[in-house]
């Protein structure tokens, strides 16, 4: 019998090792209990060295946000600590494990139906958004489905969050449109906006002028429509942008531009 490996994140105690005990009585189910997001990322990266990683993982949507970063992993054959930003709730923390554990199926539980916060939740990764109150049966049909590939979302939900996935597209769409607005340069200096660096960072990064690199923002701004640093860079996550690669960049720039 191939079993499942489940681990529930709550940080309410008894309810998270309440429900791990219902889904251990069955036959082929493993499942560990974590009470905040920083110990779920331990247990799932602790799993993963030991060769026993997890399969599923049920995700409290109102986790609360930790005070400290969790040292992670970094890949390679020499390991060393380095920071991993805090997740601040449930669906933050499905977002980190899309790249950081590619193949772990992840399910959102909630007190109450939300459809944008469901819709949230299955554009960061998840397969499933569940009701806390649902039966146990329904619960483990979801978690056998997932498994299967299978997207689970309460029937009452369906047309909200096709509603807000349609929306967030159509938004999507049109950041992309105002992104590809931008010359080369500029959507670089976007890039570094995005990386949280300032005006004489991206300057030293790219080899230019603090003036030159200020009218460069300027003329982001201006394009995207935006009237702030903040408002540019959210707008470039919505449209797909990411941060420079810091390391690269002095690199990738070897002739000054004026």
């Amino acid at each position: 019998m191939q079993r499942i490996r489940v681990l529930v994140v709550d940080d309410h105690r008894i309810f998270a090792e309440s429900l791990a005990a219902a889904l251990a009585a069955e036959q082929d189910v493993d499942v560990a209990a974590a009470g905040s997001a920083p110990a779920a990322l331990r247990s799932l990266d602790r799993a993963a060295t030991d060769g026993r990683r997890f399969d599923v993982l049920l995700a409290d949507a109102d986790l609360a946000a930790p005070l400290l970063a969790v040292p992670a992993q970094a890949p390679g054959p020499v390991r060393e600590a380095v920071p991993r930003p805090c997740p601040r709730d449930g669906i933050a923390l499905v977002s980190g494990l899309r790249t950081s554990h590619p193949y772990l199926r992840t399910v959102v539980l909630a007190d109450r139906d939300d459809p944008r916060r469901a819709a949230a939740a299955l554009q960061a990764g998840a397969s499933g958004w569940v009701a806390k109150d649902c039966s146990l049966s329904r619960l483990l049909s979801v978690i056998r489905g997932v498994l299967r590939d299978e997207t689970h979302l309460p029937p009452a939900l369906l047309t909200g969050v096709l509603r807000e996935l349609t929306a967030a597209r159509k938004h999507r769409s049109e950041s992309e449109r105002l992104v590809e607005s931008l010359t080369p340069r500029e959507r670089e200096v976007l890039r570094c906006m995005v990386a949280g660096l300032g005006r004489k960072a991206v300057a030293e990064r790219l080899f230019l002028s603090p003036h030159t690199v200020r009218t460069h923002m300027q003329n982001v701004l201006g394009k995207l429509g935006v009237h702030s640093t903040l408002a540019a860079v959210a707008l470039a996550r919505r449209a797909g942008v990411g941060p420079v690669e810091l390391e690269a960049a002095a690199a990738a720039a070897s002739v000054p531009v004026p």
